[in-house]
Parts: structure tokens; sequence; C-alpha cells
């Protein structure tokens, strides 16, 4: 599948050998990357060149060298001439500089792990011996590299043998085509790597999947539950079929601890499937595990839509696994955008299947990420808590008890506002990115500061949720950045932001509070919250607020503010 990457994005590879082939396959891959290649041979001098920032300087950087490439100590070493292992390490740190100092020119740096053929016999049983073995230094090596470059957010360090082991191990490395050309890899490497590279910029980009959504007849369980009752499927029981699929179920579990919300599209009888997710003993998720459910005998793509909507998620935030090829053809006609992958129909493949997937990658993990499933699972109560007939909205966010605490920007929440700020679509002004150092340098600058928004009702915490960029000019404060997740929006936050926001801007002596509205493809939502904010709209999308009169605080929230005054 060809993943999407924005046209502004610049990738440039710098590597210790002929990386064409890996140029034209990313510009295959993500076709709206511009990737360019430095001269090979000199990685070095390349990141040298790429740490002095100039307007040529890349968005993004590859470094992919060999180890032999890259330290001259570990081409010694290959010749099984003892070996100083401090004076290599020493070189890998001098290494690992430049790659710091060019990442302080880029957006991002993606840097390739260090392996070596399996061929490679080394020292045979003596090849793991410290101060002995290639490989023992090899480890020691790429762990001194990943514990140098491990505290730059913008750094991230990719696993090399993945891309060997999908080619095949030895049939990775071709001597033949380094002979004519100087490249160590077969084409299948660099396809592998391709793919990791454009996972890496989606989640750089904000466009990580977020919701998995399952069918459960010989997807989650052996067999037809309607027809055997929840004690006749297969899962668990020591059976070869049972134990494949609760494999599966312990793999989808985990990926709710990295911030994954799961939800169930099946055709079934709704009673008897949740009877069956709730009882059995084997049983490794539970209906508290998903999001939502349309679980029923009508079309799965029309339910998938609405399941969509409730979770106020586009297609495109969405994964759907099957067993059945007709109705994953269906969803994916029906849902542009979903990503519907094949599935195997050998249940003991399911794992290892959902395991390869490149599409949940992120680059940060905080523990809203954590408690995903768990506000999803609220939030699911929130709406089976429906109002009394004749309540009305107003009433209905009252008995909510909506809490909003605006908090400025700080180290403890800067990893979350970054997060936030990269991944949020519908409800985002401007659609900026920024790391959290770019985030952070930001806010430093004198005039600017950034507001997080933190929400919570009764049926428990929605963690940071909303975000606000300032920026003071002469006399008018403007709203540079206004972003809030889909999971609150509707429920007030957003005219409790902008009541801060002009509470700010009065405080610092202003005379207009203004906001442009930057229209794309995914963030329609917040162009319509703007045009009935209040704000008066002059221009293309400008909205302005007069600082003589306040804007009205929700009545329905309590609003806390730890900003200074």
């Amino acid at each position: 599948m060809t993943q999407k990457v924005e046209p502004q994005s610049r990738l440039t590879l710098i590597s210790d050998f002929n990386a064409d082939t890996l140029a034209r396959t990313l510009a295959a891959t993500a076709s709206a990357l511009d990737v360019r290649v430095a001269p090979f041979g000199r990685p070095h001098e390349a990141l040298a060149d790429c740490g002095r920032e100039t307007p040529d300087t890349p968005t993004t950087l590859l470094v992919w060298t060999q180890p032999q490439g890259a330290v001259a100590g570990f081409r010694d070493a290959l010749t099984f001439t003892p070996y100083d292992q401090q004076q290599v390490l020493d070189e890998v740190d001098a290494f690992a500089g430049l790659v710091m100092a060019a990442a302080r020119t880029c957006r991002a740096v993606l840097v390739a792990n260090w392996t070596m053929p399996p061929s490679a016999r080394g020292l045979g049983p003596l090849d793991h011996k410290a101060h002995i073995g290639l490989r023992h230094l090899l480890m020691r090596m790429n762990l001194r590299l990943a514990d140098a470059l491990g505290d730059l957010p913008n750094v991230f360090i990719l696993e090399t043998d993945r891309w060997l082991s999908a080619a095949g191990g030895d049939a990775a490395w071709s001597p033949k085509l380094w002979a004519a050309a100087k490249v160590p890899f077969a084409p299948r490497v660099f396809q592998s790597a391709a793919q990791d590279v454009t996972a890496t910029l989606d989640a750089l980009a904000g466009r990580t999947r977020k919701l998995l959504i399952l069918d459960l007849d010989d997807t989650m369980w052996g067999g037809v539950v309607g027809e055997t009752g929840w004690e006749g499927i297969a899962l668990g029981g020591h059976s070869l079929k049972g134990e494949a699929f609760l494999n599966f179920q312990h793999r989808i579990k985990a990926l709710t601890n990295r911030g994954i919300v799961l939800a169930i599209a099946s055709k079934n009888d709704e009673a008897v499937a949740l009877e069956a997710i709730s009882n059995h003993p084997d049983m490794a998720l539970r209906p508290d595990d998903f999001a939502g459910w349309r679980i029923n005998w009508q079309d799965k793509a029309t339910n998938i839509a609405d399941l969509l909507e409730d979770l106020k998620l586009g297609a495109d935030a969405a994964v759907f696994i099957d067993d059945n090829p007709a109705e994953r053809a269906r969803v994916a006609e029906a849902l542009p955008g979903i990503l519907v992958p094949d599935w195997p129909a050998d249940p003991t493949l399911a794992a290892s299947t959902l395991d390869a997937l490149a599409c949940f990658d992120t680059i940060s993990i905080t523990d809203e990420d954590r408690s995903r499933a768990a506000l999803y699972a609220a939030e699911r109560k929130r709406n089976a808590a429906a109002p009394a007939p004749g309540t009305s909205p107003d009433e209905w966010l009252a008995q909510l008890g909506v809490n909003v605490t605006v908090t400025p920007l700080n180290p403890g929440n800067l990893t979350r506002a970054a997060q936030l700020f990269n991944k949020t679509n519908q409800m985002n002004m401007a659609t900026r990115r920024m790391t959290a150092d770019e985030l952070a340098a930001w806010a430093e600058q004198p005039g600017n500061t950034i507001l997080t928004f933190r929400v919570a009702d009764k049926f428990g915490d929605y963690g940071l949720t909303g975000l606000l960029g300032l920026s003071i000019g002469d006399d008018t404060t403007t709203i540079t950045d206004f972003l809030l997740s889909c999971r609150v929006m509707g429920r007030g936050v957003e005219q409790s932001m902008l009541h801060a926001a002009v509470n700010w801007a009065q405080h610092h002596g202003q005379d207009t509070l203004e906001a442009q509205f930057m229209p794309t493809e995914r963030n329609r939502p917040c162009q319509e919250f703007w045009t009935t904010s209040g704000f008066d709209r002059t221009g293309d999308n400008l909205f302005v607020w007069p600082l003589t009169k306040p804007y009205p605080a929700p009545g329905t929230i309590s609003l806390v503010s730890e900003v200074a005054a």
C-alpha cells in the first residue's frame, strides 16, 4: 500500500554505500516525498555539513552506515587484529556527536543500527567474548549509540536486522551488487526499510492509526458463537487453534497498552457475543477493553461508519481486521482511507501478522496513551448514561460535571503536548507540526506562551486534551494554535479555551485577540466551531475579538487556572 507523505517533506539519505536503490524505493512507497542522496562513502562529512544549517538543510535525515564504514576501529577488528574496545567506543561517541549536531538543524534524524551478515561467523564460539569477539563489540557499539542518542526527542534508531530477516537472512546481502555498484543489499531489504521509514514519517506527521476494529467469529476466536454458544468456541484450551486465537488476543491487548483503541464490528447476536466476551474463562479481552461495538446483522461498512462517528475518528485513523475476504473488500471500498489488511486463513499466523503492521508506530508514548482504552470505555459509559427525556444539552453537560484545568507548558506535560500538537487533525486551527524541542523553544521566545488544558468529569479523567498557542504583538495577541482532542469536542471545552485566551491577552494589556484559521482536508470541525464562536469574522478565515469585553466561560464547566497572573 502506498502511503502519503506531506509534499513539503524532504528526506536526505546519508550512507557509506550507494543508496540510489533505496531512494527510488522510498520515492515509490511515498510518492509525495522529496528524496535526496548525499554522496556515498563520506558519511562523516555529510553529517558535518548537515550540522551547519543552510537553506538546503533537509527536513529529515536517514543515516544508514555499515559498522566498518562509520567506525574505523571496527574495520580493523574485522581483520581479527586485537582491538581496544574503549577506543572503538570513543569513535562511536564521535559519530553520535555528528548525529546530534545534525539533529539540531533537522526536524528528525533516523539512524539505522549496525549489523553484520549472518554468514560472518567471526570467531565462532568466541565471538561473544568481551574484548575478543566481533559480535560482542558490535552489540556494545549499538548500545553505546542508542544511549548517546536516546535523550534526543527527534532522533530515532531503526532496526536493520528486521529488514534483513524479511529478505531472508543471508539472501539479504548481495556480494554481486556490492562488487558491481557498491550496493550491499538485495532489493527486498530496501523495500522493508522503506516501509519502516515511511511509517516513522507518518508518525512524525501525526498519521498513526489509533483504532483497531475487529470481527469476532473466526477472527477473535474459532467457530461461530451463535451456533455453539461461548462454551463451544475455540479459544485457549490447549488446542492448536484455540491457543492461536488466544495468542492473537494477547497481542491485541498489548496494543491497548501503547494507546490503540479497540472496537468490534460483527454480524452476530449482540447478547450472545457479549456473553462470550464476558464469561469465557480464557478470554483475554473483556467488554471494558472496547471503546464501542456494532454487533448486529447489518452491513459492516455502515456499522463501522457509525462507530467512527461515535468515536469522533476518521476512517484514516482506523484498521479493520476480518477473516472474511468479502467483508474486507466491502469495507475497503465503502470507507476510503481505512486500512484493511489481507488476513491469513491460518490462525497461527494472526499474531505475527498483527505485529508486522507498520501503521501503529508512534514517536512517543505518554500516560494518556496507556490509559486511552480506559478513557474510551468511560466515554462509552457516558454515552450509555443518556440524559432523561426533555433534558437540555446544557443540563446534560452540568450533570457530567466537566472540570477544565489550565496549565502552562512545562517539562512535565511537554511530551504529551507535543504528541497532541502532532496528532490532532479535526479540531486543529493551524495544523502546525513541531517536535517537543521546537515547541518548548517557541514557547520560550519573548511574547509567546503555550497553555494546556486538562479535562475530567464524573466518569473519569480525559487527560491533557487541549492546547492553545498565544503570541503578543504591538496591541494584538494572535492565537497561533488552537487544538483539542476529538474526545472532548462539544463539551464546552472549546469556549473555555477562548475564555482563557481572552483573559490572558487582557492581562497583558492587549486591544485585540485574533486567530487565522488555516483550512485542510480534515479540520472542518474546527472551522465550524470558529464560525459559531462569537468572534467577528473578517477577511479570509480571520477571527477577531475586541478585548474591551470579556469572553464568557460556559456555565456548565468548572474552570481552574494554574497560570500565573
